[in-house]
């Protein structure tokens, strides 16, 4: 893949000025934020010693410069009726990354894309309610797109969420 391609990632030159240099407060509220995202600036003030308004104020720097890209829940696919995951691996045309990733973006169940090096391009982590409908989306809907030339299936037979928890030592520290 040619390197324009692969600056065209969210908050590459084109989208958004380079992000300010985190200190130790911004990346405590990080830590904060990402085990437990509906904690209160209340909260995240109290924990981290800064005033509400400051809390508030990072928090809000933190979002407008791009390093907080969103606030959401990790889900339990299974338990949601997306029972079976995997991974697909796609090689794809030379320099078409842009439109492949708008296509794989409406997919239904398309939960993470990553444009990476190696022996395929596209890594597309997916959820379908079963393999019925994940063979569906690979044979019609993936590989429909004219600039996939290949496709791999990893069927997921179980995942464990290694997201940020209280317990583990901090990423961001």
């Amino acid at each position: 893949m040619a390197a324009e391609q692969m600056a065209d990632g969210a908050g590459g030159p084109d989208r958004t000025p380079p992000a300010r240099p985190l200190d130790s407060i911004d990346r405590a509220i990080l830590r904060i934020l990402q085990t437990d995202g509906r904690a209160s600036i209340r909260a995240v003030a109290e924990r981290v010693h800064v005033s509400r308004a400051n809390a508030y104020a990072r928090i809000n720097r933190l979002v407008e410069d791009g390093v907080i890209r969103g606030f959401s829940a990790r889900v339990n696919h299974e338990r949601a009726g997306q029972a079976a995951s995997a991974y697909i691996t796609l090689k794809i045309v030379q320099n078409s990354w842009r439109t492949v990733r708008e296509q794989l973006q409406a997919l239904p169940g398309a939960t993470h894309i990553a444009l990476v090096s190696g022996d395929f391009d596209v890594l597309l982590l997916v959820h379908t309610p079963d393999n019925q409908a994940l063979r569906e989306l690979v044979l019609t809907r993936i590989q429909a797109i004219p600039e996939v030339l290949s496709t791999r299936t990893l069927l997921v037979f179980e995942e464990t969420d290694l997201g940020p928890r209280p317990d583990r030592p901090a990423e961001l520290a």
